[in-house]
């Protein structure tokens, strides 16, 4: 699957109430979702991580769906000009 699958994805399944929920509140659970994150490769299995991964990958698509960008243009400056 490729970002924009994802990003279409992410739309089809949550995207009416992902912005009835509103930008400040899904940067919250992106946050969230980071921390889980974190804690998941401190201490988590391969399979937690994984899980976690994902989660925080739909909810940066869905950010980007909400911000009306796509995650492919996000990632062209480390393509055409790597910080």
């Amino acid at each position: 699957m490729d970002l924009v699958e994802v990003q279409a994805l992410m739309d089809d399944l949550y995207g009416e109430a992902d912005r009835a929920r509103g930008i400040p509140a899904t940067v919250a659970w992106l946050c969230e979702e980071l921390g889980e994150l974190a804690q998941a490769v401190r201490k988590g299995t391969p399979e937690q991580q994984l899980h976690e991964l994902g989660d925080v990958l739909a909810w940066l698509a869905s950010l980007a769906n909400q911000l009306g960008l796509t995650l492919d243009d996000a990632m062209l400056r480390y393509v055409e000009n790597p910080p």
